[in-house]
C-alpha cells in the first residue's frame, strides 16, 4: 500500500472535525503533532491494522470536514487518510466521485437548485438567474444546479446547505427567488418546512395502510406511534420466530418496491441459510431516480415505521446490525430518524436487549453524499465501505458476499414497511390485496401537469387513469413518464394500463420505483429527453464502457436534433437505437442499461421528432 502524503496541513478546524468523528490520534503515525509523540513512537508504528479496519468511516469523515468547512482540503484529506491509514489517492477519488463535496475553495454556503425534470417543467432556469442576478458576484453563496432533490410535489425547489458547527439547512420549495436567498443567507430565518401530510392528498383516510400514520401522529414520539399500532408487528415476530417471519412474508406475494421486483421473502431465506456470519441489513434511502420522493415522505412522517420494520428484518436473517444508507440531500428526514434511533435505543427497542427478548440489533446512519448510482445495492455497499461507489460484478450475490463481504439482505424503504402490515393483519389478508402477482399497496410519486402532485396509495390493480384522476390531472395532456427516468413514456389515451408489474411489462413500459410524471402541452419533449440525458451522462460512474461512453454520445446526438425533426434527424435517430442497444445489452448495472429507455419510448410511442 502506498501512503504518500503531501506536506499540506490541515487547519485547526478540519482537525477538529474529523476528531470529533475519530477521537484523538493516538500517535504520530496517525497524525498527532510530532511535538506530543511518545518515545515510543520512535521505535515502531502502531495502530495500522486497527485504522484499516475503520476504512468504511472515510465517507462519513468526509462528510465531516465538508460539513464543517464547506470544501475538503488538501490538508484536510491528507489527516483523515492519516487517521484511517487510506492511500490519499483513494481518498481524491472517493471525494470527487461524489457531487456534494468539493475538493476546491468554494463558500461555506450552498445552494442546491433542482433543475431535473418536474422543477425544470416548473421554471427551474429562470429561478437560478434570478437567484444569480440577486445574489451577484462575492454574495458568499455558491449557486449549484442540481439533479433532483426529491422534493418534486413542491418543485421548483433549492436547498441550502451552511457549512459549520453544525451545520444548517434549509428548503425553498417551491422555491421563488426570494425564498431561496433568504434560505441561502439565513437559513435559521428561513420559512418552515410544511409537515409531511401536505405531500399525501389522501392523509387521514382511514383505508390508508403504508401511510395511514403521517400526518395522524407525532412523528417525533414514540408513546404516539406505539398508541397507534407500532410495534405490534414486532412482537408478533418474536412470537413467530425467525423462520416463522420469512414464511409469512413470503406467503405475502410481497416484492421488492424499488423496481426490480424481486420476491422479498425468497431474499431473506437466501440470506438467512447462510452459514458465514456476521450477516447483515441494509436499507436503501438513497431514493435518487428523478421524481421519487416516498421514501423521504415515510422517513419524515412515520419514521418509528421503517425502526421497527428494520428490527423484523434484521431478526428474520440473523442480522445483528443494519445500515440505513440516507439520500444526503434529505436533511429533514436524518434528524427525524436519528431521533426515532435515539429514542428507540433509550427505551429497548434498539440495542443488546431488544423488547427483552434476548435479541440484539441496532442501526447505523450512513449519509450519502449526491451519487445516483448508489441506489445500486453493491454500489452503496462499496460506498459505505469507504471506496468509490461503483457496482461490482455479480455473482456473487449480496445474499452470498454483500456488504463486507458478508451476506446482505438490501431492501429500500418502502419494501421494509409493507412488512408491518404483513405481520399485523397476516400473510392471507395481504395477499388479498391487488393482483395475483403483484399483492398489497403500492405508493405512487405523482409530479408534473396535476392539480394536486404528491404521494398517493392505491392497491396494485388501479389504473393510471384512476391514479391522474385523484392527481387532479390538467387538461391538454401530452405524455406520462412512468418509473422516472430509468422508465418510459406512455400517451396521454393509454389510461387504462393497469399499475401492475406484470401489467406495465405488457403495456411495454415498466412501473419502475413507482414514479409517474405528467406533462401537458406546454412542455417542450425534445429538450425534456435532452435533460434525461444530461441526467445519465452525469451519474455514470464511469465504470464501464458501454455506460460511460455509451451516455455521452446519447447526449451528443440530442444535443443534435433538439430543435430538428423528420429527415433531418434520422441519421441521430438510428445512431441513438444503436448506442441504446449497446448500452442495454453490455452496461454492468442498471444505470447503464436502462439510459435509452426514456428517449426510445417518446421516439417511438410519442413521435417526439416527427
Amino acid at each position: 500500500m502506498d501512503l504518500h502524503f503531501g506536506d499540506s496541513k490541515p487547519t485547526d478546524d478540519e482537525r477538529a472535525a474529523v476528531d470529533a468523528l475519530l477521537g484523538p490520534p493516538e500517535s504520530s503515525w496517525e497524525g498527532a503533532a510530532r511535538d506530543e509523540m511518545r518515545a515510543a513512537d520512535l521505535r515502531w508504528a502502531r495502530g495500522g491494522r486497527a485504522a484499516r479496519d475503520r476504512r468504511d468511516l472515510l465517507l462519513p469523515g468526509l462528510h465531516a470536514i465538508n460539513d464543517r468547512i464547506g470544501w475538503i482540503s488538501e490538508g484536510a484529506l491528507d489527516y483523515l487518510c492519516r487517521r484511517l491509514t487510506v492511500p490519499p489517492a483513494e481518498a481524491y477519488g472517493v471525494a470527487t466521485f461524489y457531487a456534494m463535496f468539493s475538493v476546491k475553495p468554494r463558500p461555506a454556503t450552498v445552494l442546491h437548485v433542482c433543475t431535473d425534470l418536474a422543477c425544470a417543467t416548473a421554471g427551474a432556469s429562470e429561478l437560478c438567474a434570478g437567484i444569480e442576478a440577486r445574489l451577484g458576484l462575492g454574495s458568499g453563496v455558491s449557486v449549484e444546479r442540481s439533479p433532483c432533490l426529491g422534493l418534486c410535489e413542491r418543485a421548483p425547489a433549492a436547498l441550502a446547505i451552511k457549512a459549520g458547527d453544525p451545520v444548517r439547512t434549509a428548503v425553498s420549495a417551491p422555491a421563488t427567488v426570494h425564498g431561496a436567498v433568504l434560505a441561502a443567507s439565513a437559513p435559521d430565518a428561513a420559512p418552515q418546512e410544511p409537515p409531511a401530510a401536505m405531500a399525501v392528498p389522501q392523509a387521514g383516510d382511514p383505508s390508508l395502510t403504508l401511510l395511514r400514520r403521517v400526518g395522524v401522529v407525532d412523528p417525533a414520539s414514540l408513546d404516539d406511534y406505539r398508541a397507534h399500532g407500532g410495534y405490534t408487528a414486532l412482537r408478533r415476530a418474536f412470537e413467530l420466530g425467525p423462520a416463522g417471519v420469512i414464511r409469512e412474508v413470503t406467503d405475502s406475494g410481497l416484492v421488492g418496491r424499488g423496481g426490480a421486483a424481486f420476491p422479498t421473502g425468497r431474499k431473506w431465506q437466501a440470506t438467512a441459510s447462510q452459514p458465514d456470519h456476521p450477516h447483515y441489513l441494509v436499507c436503501n434511502a438513497d431514493e435518487s431516480e428523478p421524481g421519487t420522493f416516498k421514501d423521504r415522505v415515510i422517513m419524515e412522517g412515520d419514521p418509528y415505521a421503517l425502526v421497527e420494520a428494520m428490527t423484523i428484518a434484521a431478526y428474520a436473517t440473523g442480522a445483528h446490525k443494519g445500515y440505513l444508507y440516507l439520500r444526503g440531500e434529505y436533511p429533514r428526514a436524518l434528524r427525524r430518524l436519528e431521533h426515532a434511533i435515539a429514542q428507540a435505543r433509550a427505551r429497548g427497542l434498539l440495542g443488546d436487549d431488544v423488547l427483552g427478548q434476548g435479541y440484539a440489533f441496532d442501526i447505523e446512519i450512513r449519509r450519502g453524499a449526491g451519487a445516483y448510482i448508489c441506489g445500486e445495492e453493491t454500489a452503496l455497499f462499496n460506498s459505505i465501505e469507504g471506496y468509490r461507489g461503483e457496482p461490482r460484478s455479480k455473482p456473487p450475490f449480496p445474499v452470498e458476499k454483500g456488504l463486507f463481504g458478508k451476506p446482505t439482505v438490501e431492501n429500500n424503504v418502502e419494501t421494509l414497511v409493507n412488512v408491518l402490515p404483513v405481520l399485523t393483519m397476516g400473510a392471507p389478508a395481504y395477499a388479498a390485496i391487488g393482483t395475483a402477482k403483484s399483492t398489497g399497496p403500492k405508493l405512487f410519486c405523482v409530479s408534473g401537469s396535476v392539480a394536486r402532485p404528491g404521494i398517493y396509495e392505491l392497491p396494485f390493480g388501479a389504473t393510471l387513469g384512476e391514479l391522474l384522476e385523484l392527481a387532479g390531472v390538467r387538461e391538454r395532456l401530452r405524455a406520462v413518464l412512468l418509473g422516472g427516468a430509468a422508465g418510459g413514456f406512455v400517451r396521454p389515451e393509454e389510461t387504462d394500463i393497469p399499475l401492475t408489474f406484470e401489467g406495465t411489462r405488457e403495456a411495454g413500459t415498466t412501473l419502475g420505483s413507482g414514479v409517474v410524471m405528467a406533462f401537458d402541452d406546454t412542455v417542450p419533449l425534445p429538450r425534456l429527453l435532452l435533460r434525461i440525458a444530461e441526467f445519465f451522462r452525469d451519474e455514470s460512474c464511469g465504470q464501464c464502457v458501454p455506460c460511460r461512453v455509451g451516455t455521452v454520445r446519447q447526449e451528443e446526438a440530442l444535443h443534435r436534433i433538439v430543435d430538428r425533426t423528420g429527415a433531418a434527424a434520422a441519421d441521430d435517430i438510428a445512431l441513438l437505437r444503436e448506442v441504446g442497444r449497446a448500452m442495454r445489452d453490455a452496461s454492468i448495472c442498471g444505470l447503464g442499461q436502462t439510459a435509452w429507455n426514456a428517449v426510445e419510448s417518446a421516439i417511438d410511442r410519442l413521435g417526439a421528432y416527427e
